[in-house]
């Protein structure tokens, strides 16, 4: 009776699709970052804030702030002035993901940020939670 089970319980696990066996359905972009002289460029930056569902201008502004340097948008591009290298960048694209668009209840990046007051808020569509985060 058990071997039958199990049988039957490999057979069902071979017919999930892949994205069903996935872990994480969300993975934290990682910028194509170029130097150009003293500058810094993120070539794929308004892909990046596509797929953080975020306002390019929050995203620029905290990296600008963490980065302690000034810049700007261009177009799809973000530049820097400064050199600063591929795994900073991303590190700070992950802290922002971490603060800035995860729930800090379930994980899921299916946040937005709301204004009550004077107070910033991270709501989760999926859980419902809300949490209060710092203004940039």
């Amino acid at each position: 009776m058990e071997d039958n089970y199990q049988k039957l319980l490999d057979e069902a696990w071979k017919n999930l699709p892949e994205k069903v066996l996935k872990e994480e359905r969300f993975e934290i972009p990682k910028a194509d970052v170029v130097i150009a002289g003293n500058r810094t460029l993120i070539r794929n930056f308004s892909e990046i804030a596509t797929m953080l569902n975020r306002k390019p201008e929050h995203i620029m502004k905290f990296l600008l702030k963490e980065l302690a340097t000034s810049g700007e948008i261009v177009g799809n591009k973000a530049e820097f002035q400064g050199k600063f290298g591929t795994g900073i960048i991303n590190l700070k694209i992950e802290l922002y993901t971490k603060n800035y668009v995860l729930c800090h209840e379930c994980g899921k990046p299916d946040t937005t940020i709301i204004k009550e007051g004077r107070v910033y808020l991270l709501k989760c569509g999926a859980c419902g939670a809300r949490h209060p985060i710092k203004r940039i």
